[in-house]
């Protein structure tokens, strides 16, 4: 299928045509470099050692036997580490996780806890050391389980205030002719991404560069910084090319650990963590608890929200997965009430992961509609349309532009929606039980200050230096289009250059935020610059900079509500004998503002997608109450989609302009999640009749269900 649209094909230039990676052959060639791959003369190599205990103290650590062993250089821990600075608040508003803080304490909070780090002259070495390295500890009882009624869960902001409330809930529930009650469940999911976390540290004169893959230089460079007490400009951050981070490339111990190591012996140290490090190191999506409280009007006009998500978080950082987030854009009624609470539990620290909040909260809230659809009759993707709002339902705003109407209409155009039979378990193809379902998606078009220079070289060309991160998402693409566009040149003749913290101060890769902030700062270096080249102007030999700063402008942008919206649909397979679901063909349209380049974009929108089918189907780490540790924390055991678990895929998008909106875009890296696993659930429950309310759908949940007795089936799902 083509992506080109009527919406992309009306932009003249660059931006909205089709363009493969600039970095493409680099990367197929194996040119391009990721952090662990780089070399440096005399680079010495850190491993973690990792608690094997839930919770207690660190009583002893035997140093001197590992020192003895061939190629050790060192073992720091918490005897002999330096004192790092943990008490200000972040780059990103927030105090740093104290998990990147190693080795200030003898506290374990958590399996999987860094207790020490072995340095070696191999990795092989390095390595043989660490798993002969004797760690003895008390061990203190822990708390490892997320429950609905955990009695320490508590209202809990993170990034957004943790409860709204409006109208009378309980008054418009009694009224409603329609009521649905229910609870829904997601579970802890890993990032999964190709490439481990890598770092290399040293010190080059008075300069401390690491050499890492993140999705933010200059939000790496400001904590480390701090942490280690150095003037930023005594640090130099530089992440080139990034093999996928999905929220959780920020600052973690890998960094930290080998900045001390490369402190303390004087020479470069790279720490690399194991896949099996990354489940308790690297974050995660915590497990969600969600309620959903809706009453209607029989046609399906909602007077009466309520959603209510819980997930835990760690005793020594809070991280809120604001499950409730996405039901206070989407849905407006009379009474309406979220709250994201959380609870303290002894593991990890749960962190960012794609559309945070969202994918989860999706499932619940999309869900329950479609279970009010059926109760009242109505076809869900009208119950939707009937409960479009015409301001933020929380906030009052109005909308820059609010086109899921558009999203939905041509999405069941497009999959055939008319023709579907609203009846449960009636579509057969063998022994396969057919179903459709959809559901609709929203995740935040924010935008951050950033910096840009820009530079009229003396042959012609211009080059764009940014602290951006690719992190697999075509943003060096991006950017050459945007700049070539704002420059009214080729973009062959534009050199973009990002992941260096040099480079000045830029928005990280995150939130969705990260592609339509840096091309706002490179649009304005491209406005100054072209004031600086007016006609007759002659370049000197080392070219004319400028540098931009957004700043000012963000700050002047009028307070709406903008969003990315998206209408899911899917159709599986379900075969009740064995519990095998299939997904034979899923479709997206999408409403994401201005698309800079459609091959990308497209990539971006259906890798979402894919993961939505993961997380309904596939994806849970399951830890051991006992032990707090996960069950096979590997790729073996962690089950994410394969290319034989990808059916057709469309995405495709409509316009969706903001007259507005100085740039336009608003970001396609997490839209694409967001209801996806909902829109396959509810094609479960129409392929067999079974409501699964608990991701994933495992081949043994829908052979349980499957023997149920019809009268069981209407019990469990009522």
């Amino acid at each position: 299928m083509t992506t080109t649209t009527a919406a992309s094909a009306a932009v003249r230039g660059a931006v909205g045509v089709a363009h493969t990676r600039v970095e493409g052959r680099a990367k197929v060639t194996g040119a391009a470099r990721y952090a662990g791959e780089i070399p440096f003369a005399g680079l010495a190599h850190g491993w973690l050692v990792l608690s094997t205990i839930t919770r207690g103290r660190i009583s002893d650590v035997e140093t001197a036997p590992v020192l003895d062993m061939p190629g050790v250089l060192t073992v720091l821990h918490h005897g002999n580490a330096p004192r790092l600075k943990t008490d200000y608040v972040g780059l990103l508003g927030v105090p740093p996780d104290p998990t990147a803080a190693v080795f200030q304490d003898d506290r374990v909070p958590h399996a999987g806890w860094p207790v020490a780090l072995v340095v070696a002259e191999t990795p092989e070495e390095a390595r043989e050391a660490a798993e002969a390295l004797v760690v003895t500890y008390e061990e203190e009882p822990h708390d490892t389980a997320l429950v609905a009624d955990h009695p320490d869960a508590y209202a809990a902001s993170g990034h957004m205030s943790a409860e709204t409330d409006k109208g009378d809930l309980e008054t418009q529930l009694a009224a409603s002719a329609v009521v649905v009650e229910a609870e829904y469940t997601t579970p802890e999911e890993q990032h999964s991404m190709m490439e481990p976390h890598a770092a290399t540290a040293l010190w080059d004169g008075g300069t401390l560069e690491v050499v890492d893959s993140n999705q933010g230089v200059s939000w790496v460079r400001s904590e480390l910084a701090t942490m280690f007490s150095l003037d930023p400009a005594s640090v130099r951050v530089r992440s080139e090319h990034i093999g996928g981070g999905f929220g959780s490339k920020g600052l973690r111990a890998h960094q930290v650990s080998a900045v001390m190591a490369a402190t303390a012996l004087r020479r470069p140290v790279r720490v690399v963590m194991t896949r099996r490090q990354l489940f308790s190191l690297a974050g995660y999506r915590s497990p969600t608890t969600q309620r959903i409280r809706l009453g209607a009007d029989p046609d399906g006009r909602l007077r009466a929200l309520e959603h209510r998500s819980l997930n835990q978080t760690s005793t020594v950082y809070e991280f809120v997965e604001p499950g409730a987030a996405v039901a206070r854009v989407l849905y407006d009624a009379d009474a309406h009430r979220t709250a994201n609470h959380v609870v303290r539990l002894d593991v990890p620290t749960p962190t960012w992961m794609r559309a945070p909040g969202e994918a989860p909260g999706s499932f619940a809230i999309e869900t329950a509609l479609d279970e009010l659809a059926e109760r009242c009759g109505v076809d869900p993707v009208e119950l939707r349309l009937r409960n479009e709002p015409e301001v933020g339902p929380v906030s009052g705003l109005p909308f820059s532009s609010r086109n899921l109407t558009a999203c939905f209409r041509e999405g069941a155009r497009r999959f055939g929606w008319a023709d579907r039979d609203p009846r449960p378990g009636t579509r057969r193809d063998g022994r396969w039980l057919l179903g459709t379902g959809t559901a609709a998606g929203s995740y935040g078009a924010g935008a951050a200050p950033s910096t840009a220079l820009l530079t009229a070289e003396a042959d012609g060309s211009f080059t764009v230096r940014i602290a951006a991160a690719d992190i697999g998402t075509g943003a060096r693409t991006a950017l050459t289009l945007v700049a070539a566009d704002a420059l009214e040149t080729a973009p062959e003749r534009v050199r973009v250059r990002i992941g260096d913290s040099d480079f000045g101060h830029a928005m990280i890769a995150g939130g969705s935020m990260g592609t339509r902030s840096w091309a706002w700062a490179v649009t304005a270096a491209a406005a100054e610059l072209r004031t600086r080249l007016a006609p007759g102007t002659s370049i000197p030999p080392e070219g004319i900079t400028v540098q931009s700063d957004t700043t000012e402008a963000i700050g002047a942008l009028a307070q709406k509500e903008r969003h990315s919206y998206g209408a899911q649909f899917a159709e599986v397979a379900v075969d009740v004998s064995t519990g095998e679901v299939r997904v034979r063909r899923m479709l997206g349209i999408f409403a994401a503002g201005r698309i800079v380049n459609p091959l990308t974009a497209r990539n971006q929108l259906v890798g979402g997608m894919t993961w939505g089918i993961s997380m309904a189907l596939h994806e849970e780490a399951v830890r051991d109450r006992n032990t707090g540790g996960h069950y096979a924390p590997d790729l073996a055991g962690y089950h994410v989609a394969t290319h034989a678990d990808v059916p057709d895929i469309e995405a495709d998008w409509v316009d969706d302009h903001d007259p507005d909106d100085p740039v336009g875009i608003k970001g396609i890296g997490e839209v694409g999640i967001v209801g996806a696993a909902a829109a396959v659930a509810n094609a479960v429950w129409h392929a067999t009749g079974v409501r699964h309310r608990h991701l994933p759908i495992r081949p043994d949940r829908v052979l349980e269900a499957s023997m149920r007795t019809p009268a069981d089936r209407g019990a469990a799902d009522a």
